[in-house]
């Protein structure tokens, strides 16, 4: 028996844009459920859905109102957002509101599989978290606090390596500066302080630190942990 088909919510009021969704992720396996509003979304969600992509701009409901809503309904179902271009600061408050990606409107289909894929992934770690974390040539063991790329172990400042473990617990969902700032330093609100500390981050862990293959910058926005092909917690 095949197992079921991942339901995925597609919230926007556009229907092209409902189409094009639901042509290519049906190609990839996946159920389609669909809401042109926020009312009709709220009622979806009685359905299940396993991950849900949300256009911000709807006609019956302020996006990030219904973005606040659905996590406030269900903490851990994954969030990508669609956003329109230049849209830095929406992004950065559905971001801080709950929603783990987003993609700038026009978007590639291949590159939306892959943000799915990750969110995906990234629910399921946090629901079997395991003590080591690996993609790529990176391993972090979040037991024994010994960061390696490849055989070499990495030797990291305290700092440093909460930094790393805060992008490692998120990995492939893209943290804002103001989340980051919370999480390691309570008070402190000029990103300066978090620059410096990936700039040192990747000095470490990156082949090239000026072209780095693991801590990614969103710009203006904040930074990513790759979470790589297979991704893997063993």
């Amino acid at each position: 028996m095949s197992a079921a088909p991942i339901k995925v919510l597609v919230i926007d009021d556009e229907p092209p844009i409902r189409k094009l969704l639901r042509m290519g992720l049906t190609t990839q396996g996946y159920e389609i459920l669909e809401a042109s509003n926020g009312r009709t979304a709220l009622e979806k969600l009685d359905e299940g859905p396993a991950l849900i992509i949300l256009d911000l701009g709807l006609p019956d409901v302020q996006g990030h109102e219904l973005l606040r809503t659905i996590r406030a309904r269900n903490e851990a179902v994954p969030i990508v957002v669609l956003s329109s271009r230049g849209d830095e600061a929406g992004k950065v408050q559905a971001l801080d509101l709950g929603a783990d990606d987003y993609l700038t409107k026009p978007f590639g289909m291949e590159e939306l599989l892959a943000r799915l894929r990750a969110a995906l992934r990234h629910q399921l770690q946090v629901k079997g978290e395991r003590p080591v974390f690996r993609t790529g040539d990176l391993s972090v063991d979040l037991v024994r606090r010994i960061v390696k790329v490849g055989e070499r172990e990495v030797k990291l400042s305290p700092k440093e390596y909460d930094l790393l473990r805060v992008l490692v617990q998120h990995a492939g969902k893209v943290l804002t500066h103001r989340f980051l700032l919370k999480e390691l330093w309570d008070e402190l609100t000029d990103a300066q302080y978090l620059r410096v500390y990936v700039r040192q981050l990747r000095q470490k862990i990156e082949a090239d630190p000026e072209r780095p293959q693991y801590v990614l910058t969103e710009t203006g926005i904040g930074y990513r942990l790759k979470a790589g092909i297979s991704p893997s917690y063993s």
